[in-house]
């Protein structure tokens, strides 16, 4: 049965009451949703995957809506691509949701479990956080990604995406629902708001009484904006400004295969290269090669001095493009005078997200590892990696630059706590 596209209509009753109303739902939910068992949740899961293939026509036909008021928006082309559905991303949400249905149960696992002198036992137990409010932009397949996560994780989710993909993820909820309601969950375990009220959002990141944690997932000025405004904890995911520094004693084969792939395999996303840094004594041998492909995938080239020696066609750099997440086809490179030079601009100017090395030298690429502070360094191979299908986590909620409480690619166990277990016979102290 194909769900019938639904009008959407602004709210207009009070923001704050329909937001408290969806809390309390939300928190009554989350006491259910922690004591369902392992079964019952992939049971829901598998559901939802199914729907999203048996509803994929009337999802394609909501984003083509939302895609055509885009255009009319204008936005701009980075936005429209992480927007656009088609039948391959459809796929790829529900085997995202299969995939976390493959994946241990956290809930409830014990780990640590040590006799102490006194007799008791003492371990930790991972449980879920309750309630979790995720704010983001654009993205549809993010509907489907927190709700598989979030369910198998025994958390309820408050969803609250983009105006710009409202038809979509109205769409996607009618799946979810109907795919807890088969599985014999509350309704409620998931919600997504259906209203463009940008107040909602003020509303949900105040309300620590419901709401346990907040992930906020889309740019720079969404995240500040909701960790300004909030009164619950946050997981927040900022920019990528990522780099790929290609060393001299890197085989160019794979310094070119990298650093082409981290630029041009996908320009809208948090894990593409911005910046690449080459070391100086293999720069004139590397770059022209990758200046050529770059020019054929139409990608801007904006230099440093030297650089521009060797690329006399590319742009100038100014300090700006080195702080600049461009989500385009535009990239800024440097050369640089070795490993310590390059560690040194990435520590400068990395939002912290994902940054590689491309050698064969084993020392180098250690010191990289364990000096670059983000939450994802590679060596030899391309940033498009920093993922949590990648990382065989299944979907993820999106990519942490924080330190706590959880930092990189936050699946199933980013969305668990530790609460310390104690086991006695009769003891006393």
């Amino acid at each position: 049965m194909t769900a019938a596209a639904k009008p959407v209509r602004a709210r207009t009753e009070n923001i704050a009451a329909y937001m408290r109303d969806r809390g309390l739902r939300a928190r009554a939910a989350s006491r259910l949703l922690a004591k369902a068992d392992t079964g019952t949740k992939n049971a829901a899961l598998f559901a939802l995957a199914q729907g999203l293939l048996d509803e994929a026509r009337s999802i394609l036909e909501a984003n083509a809506q939302d895609m055509r008021e885009g255009r009319n928006a204008k936005l701009d082309a980075s936005l429209l691509d992480r927007l656009e559905l088609n039948p391959k991303r459809i796929e790829a949400m529900a085997d995202g949701v299969r995939q976390v249905a493959a994946l241990a149960d956290p809930v409830g696992e014990i780990s640590d479990m040590k006799l102490r002198p006194s007799g008791i036992q003492v371990g930790r137990m991972r449980v879920p956080l309750g309630v979790v409010g995720i704010i983001y932009e654009s993205r549809p397949n993010v509907t489907a990604d927190a709700a598989a996560l979030c369910l198998k994780s025994g958390n309820a989710a408050i969803l609250r995406g983009g105006s710009e993909a409202l038809h979509s993820n109205l769409a996607i909820a009618r799946c979810i629902e109907r795919a807890l309601l088969d599985a014999g969950l509350p309704k409620d375990a998931v919600q997504i708001l259906d209203t463009t009220d940008r107040r909602a959002v003020t509303e949900m990141v105040a309300m620590p009484e419901f709401v346990d944690v907040i992930i906020p997932r889309g740019g720079k000025g969404l995240v500040a904006a909701v960790s300004e405004a909030a009164r619950v904890p946050v997981i927040k995911h900022l920019d990528g400004i990522c780099h790929v520094y290609i060393d001299a004693e890197a085989d160019l084969e794979k310094a070119v295969a990298v650093a082409v792939n981290a630029k041009t395999q996908r320009y809208g996303t948090c894990n593409t290269m911005e910046t690449l840094l080459v070391d100086a004594p293999i720069a004139a041998r590397v770059l022209p090669t990758l200046a050529e492909i770059y020019a054929e995938a139409g990608v801007e080239l904006r230099a440093c001095e030297r650089t521009r020696k060797i690329l006399p066609e590319a742009g100038t750099a100014t300090e700006e493009d080195w702080h600049t997440e461009y989500l385009a086809p535009i990239l800024s490179i440097r050369v640089v005078d070795g490993l310590d030079a390059a560690i040194d601009h990435i520590t400068r100017y990395s939002s912290q997200h994902t940054d590689a090395i491309v050698t064969e030298n084993l020392t180098k690429a250690r010191r990289f590892l364990r000096e670059v502070d983000s939450s994802s360094v590679m060596v030899n191979a391309s940033t498009r990696f920093a993922d949590g299908y990648e990382y065989g986590l299944g979907a993820e909620i999106g990519i942490s630059t924080d330190k706590f409480h959880a930092r990189g690619p936050v699946g199933l166990e980013g969305l668990t706590s530790l609460k310390w277990i104690v086991m006695g016979d009769g003891s006393v102290r």
